[in-house]
């Protein structure tokens, strides 16, 4: 990720793919990569059985994957993806090894006889080499190889956005989640793995490795798919939550461990208590909560939050906000957490439209501070955060070519938000409209224009212009206005056709809702001053003034 503003530089996830959209030109590999192509909604994916082994001296992988799928229509040629610098050694069907080209990072399997529409069919990739190692993860994906205070490995995975098919085989696109999965990595001696789900069993293997086997029971996305080596230590502890009781469980490294016990007390429950408040239910109380000390700095892995903030508060230390507010928790266990509901519970099916992961849980770190700190604090943080917000390209990226959008997608998006429900000026209903977005499109992937419109409904107002102007436009809306013989005329400008959001301003004595349009309106008004609600993300010009 490249910018030059503070809160880019700092928040989480992005990978090197977030450049100004306008500015690109997309390839073949992208397409093949982004596009939902006939040859990939063929088959609809089932199950996974990842099963690989680290070889860690040399930094290589060995394994196969279980491809187990549900035919959606007649076919007999199909895609699915690895990075072309790891080697396929076969794709077995029934028993009979495949035809497989490949093409940049797309593989293309021949089947023998036509697959039918509904069968239930499965094929098994096997193949080796070194995974691509990651520079500066999480902003850039892969591997992760490092090593603990006493020298031992420490290995993790973070390649959101990079791509899940950069170190196992796998239909790569956000849009077809597997329905549930096995994950079974083999570790050296002294060494265990911690991946998504619940741990079912570890076996004992001949050459002294051990294999630990993790059961994900429900729809995972590709980028959160992880594996996390390391002499861990455990310790646990119960949620009472909505849905009864929630296990917590903590790995982290050795001389890190009385440590964690405090400092994750102090975060974990309090989150998992605001959020479900205002979210709905943990979506995964089956697989448990887990967070995973990572030499990198974390990653929203689905019930596998992988954590690297180094026991600070804050985002290592500091306020992304500028408010304060951000130093009485740990930025990585919330806004990792929160991503929990929207990035892992619903899923974007393009990474185009990735807002609806971060935007909203940018949002989700003011409703933590409102959750500790009060409403006021938590508009405050969030409009603090704007003075990271670029507007150098819209925050919806391109379809298709695997491509997101701007970087502001994070606070630009949280900002959103927050005018939204100020807009609509009940907190009750925009409780019930968060945990209903959480209900209607949990555990599965959907589109901006699905949330737009769920967004519109329940609020009984037109917000399609709104959405427009803030995600399809890099323009903020701006009120001008002026002040004269005890009247405020006011438009808005900077803005598209047809937008008239309503706005509330105050004159220092009283709130005031005006309703602005493109052309100038007027109405009484005995002060001389004029502010906006903060809760607005909107620019304010003053044309002139005077009695």
């Amino acid at each position: 990720m490249k910018t030059k503003f503070l809160y880019f530089f700092l928040s989480i996830c992005i990978a090197q793919s977030s450049l100004a959209q306008n500015k690109q030109s997309f390839t073949r590999a992208d397409s093949l990569r982004g596009n939902l192509t006939p040859l990939r909604t063929c088959y609809d994916i089932n199950f996974y059985h990842l099963d690989v082994k680290i070889d860690i001296d040399n930094q290589a992988i060995n394994g196969s994957n279980l491809f187990k799928f549900t035919a959606t229509r007649d076919f007999d040629r199909l895609q699915f993806d690895l990075f072309e610098n790891l080697s396929i050694s076969k794709v077995v069907y029934r028993g009979a090894e495949l035809k497989f080209t490949r093409e940049f990072n797309a593989v293309f399997v021949d089947f023998p006889s036509t697959i039918k529409k509904g069968t239930v069919d499965e094929f098994t990739v096997y193949y080796s080499g070194n995974p691509t190692i990651a520079k500066r993860a999480p902003w850039d994906g892969g591997f992760v190889f490092s090593k603990d205070k006493a020298g031992k490995p420490w290995i993790a995975t973070a390649v959101q956005g990079f791509g899940a098919s950069s170190w196992w085989p796998t239909k790569d696109h956000q849009a077809d989640e597997v329905d549930s999965m096995l994950i079974s990595i083999s570790v050296p001696p002294g060494l265990m793995d911690v991946s998504n789900g619940r741990l079912r069993s570890v076996d004992k293997l001949e050459d002294g490795f051990s294999r630990y086997n993790w059961y994900v029971s429900y729809p995972i996305n590709n980028y959160s798919v992880s594996l996390n080596i390391a002499d861990y230590k455990h310790f646990s502890e119960n949620f009472q939550g909505e849905n009864g009781n929630l296990t917590l469980d903590y790995y982290v490294l050795p001389e890190n461990l009385e440590q964690a016990k405090t400092h994750f007390a102090a975060d974990v429950k309090p989150m998992l208590s605001c959020f479900e408040n205002w979210f709905g239910p943990y979506p995964f109380y089956r697989d448990g909560f887990k967070l995973i000390e990572t030499p990198y700095l974390g990653m929203e892995h689905q019930s596998a939050v992988t954590y690297g903030n180094k026991y600070k508060k804050g985002y290592l230390g500091r306020d992304l906000s500028g408010t304060g507010l951000g130093l009485a928790w740990d930025f990585i266990i919330i806004h990792e957490s929160g991503h929990e509901w929207f990035g892992n519970n619903i899923t974007s099916k393009d990474i185009a439209d990735m807002w609806i992961h971060e935007g909203f849980t940018s949002y989700s770190e003011g409703l933590f501070v409102e959750c500790t700190q009060g409403k006021e604090a938590g508009i405050k943080y969030i409009a603090g955060v704007r003075k990271g917000i670029k507007n150098d390209s819209p925050i919806i990226g391109s379809y298709n070519v695997n491509s997101e959008g701007s970087g502001d997608m994070y606070p630009k998006g949280a900002n959103l938000l927050q005018t939204i429900r100020a807009l609509l000026n009940n907190d009750t209903k925009w409780r019930e409209i968060l945990r209903g977005l959480n209900k209607q499109f949990g555990l599965k992937t959907t589109t901006s224009k699905e949330v737009e419109d769920y967004l519109s409904k329940h609020t009984g107002m037109d917000l399609k212009p709104v959405f427009d102007q803030y995600l399809r436009t890099v323009n903020i809306p701006e009120l001008s206005y002026e002040i004269k013989n005890h009247k405020l005329v006011y438009k808005w400008t900077n803005v598209i056709d047809g937008f008239n959001m309503p706005v509330l301003v105050s004159d220092g004595n009283k709130s005031i809702w005006l309703k602005p349009g493109k052309s100038e309106k007027s109405i009484s008004f005995k002060s001389d001053s004029l502010s906006v609600d903060p809760a607005f993300y909107v620019n304010v010009k003053l044309k002139s003034s005077g009695l």
